[in-house]
């Protein structure tokens, strides 16, 4: 990934909240000589090795995860908030329009989880985490032999990180005056990105914070 020096992230802390914030991500390897993209939720562990690791499944009917074995590095993306930029906002012209986001760029080589036991766990994990916030949370309480019966449907898999990568893409490129005026923008405008974007930047700018 292209990062310029004043967008790049090398604080893992932050990455790693990224990731579980933003953790439907899209997985990349390659497949007969070309790549290949699966999107998923990912379980990230930050305290597992030097970069933490990441856990997730897909259905066994998709042939991306018979490359697994061939030890080959794969990359997830974990894209957080962004949001168009428009150059009218700018003090300083003349400008032209830009994007701001962020995002996480995960490497590792693929491992098969094949215990029944721990795929069942992951499973009730991922269930448990993105239930949390309802009313009534669903639990992972059907009959034993339906679940095993969806279970053989399905192929779990560890990566642990080897290289971590982060941008921060937030103006940072801009004098401080042009940043407030960004922020000023974003305020008013509606969309849950955009508002997650200039929350972000407040917490760059030194007289926003």
């Amino acid at each position: 990934m292209y990062i310029p020096e004043h967008n790049a992230v090398s604080d893992q802390a932050l990455l790693h909240d990224l990731m579980r914030r933003f953790n439907f991500a899209t997985f990349v390897t390659m497949h007969d000589g070309s790549h290949f993209a699966t999107h998923l939720p990912f379980l990230v562990y930050p305290d597992r090795g030097d970069h933490g690791s990441l856990v997730g499944h897909m259905a066994r009917a998709n042939a991306q995860w018979k490359d697994f074995d061939q030890g080959v590095e794969a990359l997830v993306i974990f894209q957080g908030p962004h949001t168009y930029i428009s150059p009218s906002w700018y003090e300083t012209q003349p400008s032209v329009p830009t994007w701001n986001y962020v995002v996480a760029h995960a490497y590792g080589v693929p491992q098969l989880i094949e215990d029944e036991a721990r795929v069942w766990a992951i499973l009730k994990e991922l269930v448990a985490k993105h239930e949390e916030g309802f009313a009534k949370p669903w639990r992972m309480d059907n009959p034993d032999d339906y679940l095993r019966k969806m279970m053989r449907g399905i192929v779990a898999f560890e990566i642990p990180i080897t290289r971590l990568e982060g941008k921060f893409k937030l103006s940072q490129n801009r004098s401080v005056r042009d940043q407030s005026r960004v922020v000023e923008a974003l305020a008013h405008d509606p969309d849950p990105d955009a508002q997650r974007v200039m929350a972000l930047m407040r917490a760059l700018i030194p007289n926003e914070r």
